[in-house]
């Protein structure tokens, strides 16, 4: 004999609009980054050098003249985004909540600045195979050659003069995820303390190896890799949005109508610059 009643099961909702997969974002880590309320920010770089002269005892000193060019940073791009939730919705549904929408808007607005960030290679210096001893061209990354990458372009940052630049603020490269894995298995295969770290604790999204902070992202053009000496790419972003959190009830929905519901709104508001006396300090490496 069977017994098979009709049950009605409880439901379990989770408090969670959905597990937000969040890009990576590196612009906090390698560049200068200025809050501000003014829309241009003006700097100055010594654009001659004056030279060392000769002491020759008993005679005057010439005295030498320098110059400097003055360059500005104008934040004047910006991107927003709304997500508009109507009353009804927004009553009944138990996982649409301000607090979750918010949180994805911002994290969307922060991959929208590393991906611009990113895109502004071509103000970099390039860096391609010939850079490494190969034949010109683009490098395809691998075991036999990330070692070298680093290598080289901490070579031409010395080679620029950047040294004391690099010692005071450190040297960083931005990867892609599959060159970030070619990095993890070098770093596993070569030494001892380091592979022993590395197999024991894995590789977290940064890490320092070979004297330079590494870090990957999915936001590169196709055919780019970002590697600088860290905090010279400037980059500014207005305060007055920056983070705010707007909600505006009955939105407009045309000329004679509003929404019944309730948007949710913010937006960033950017510049970038890429001083000149640093330009030697940033490199777009070119790749396969």
């Amino acid at each position: 004999m069977s017994v098979a009643n009709t049950i009605t099961y409880e439901t379990l909702y989770e408090d969670m609009l959905q597990d937000r997969l969040d890009h990576p974002t590196t612009w906090k880590e390698m560049c200068d980054v200025t809050i501000s309320d003014t829309r241009v920010i003006s700097s100055s770089y010594m654009s001659t050098t004056p030279s060392v002269q000769t002491v020759t005892r008993g005679t005057g000193h010439s005295m030498q003249t320098f110059a400097e060019t003055a360059e500005t940073l104008t934040i004047s791009t910006g991107r927003d985004l709304g997500l508009f939730v109507d009353w009804g919705d927004l009553a009944q549904s138990t996982w649409t909540k301000p607090a979750e929408l918010f949180d994805r808007i911002g994290a969307l607005l922060n991959e929208y600045v590393e991906g611009a960030v990113l895109a502004r290679h071509a103000s970099f210096t390039d860096f391609d195979n010939a850079s490494i001893g190969g034949s010109a061209g683009n490098i395809t990354v691998s075991a036999s050659n990330i070692d070298d990458i680093i290598r080289g372009v901490k070579r031409e940052i010395r080679e620029a003069n950047g040294q004391a630049k690099m010692n005071q603020n450190g040297v960083g490269f931005v990867w892609r995820a599959a060159d970030f894995e070619i990095l993890e298995a070098f770093v596993q295969a070569n030494g001892f303390n380091t592979a022993d770290q590395a197999l024991k604790e894995g590789t977290v999204e940064g890490l320092h190896y070979l004297g330079a902070d590494h870090y990957w992202s999915n936001e590169h053009t196709a055919g780019h890799v970002f590697a600088a000496v860290k905090k010279v790419e400037r980059l500014g972003i207005l305060r007055g949005t920056y983070g705010r959190a707007h909600t505006i009830d009955f939105p407009a929905g045309d000329t004679n109508t509003y929404l019944s519901g309730r948007s949710f709104y913010s937006r960033i508001d950017i510049g970038h610059l890429t001083p000149t006396s640093t330009v030697g300090l940033e490199f777009d490496i070119l790749v396969a």
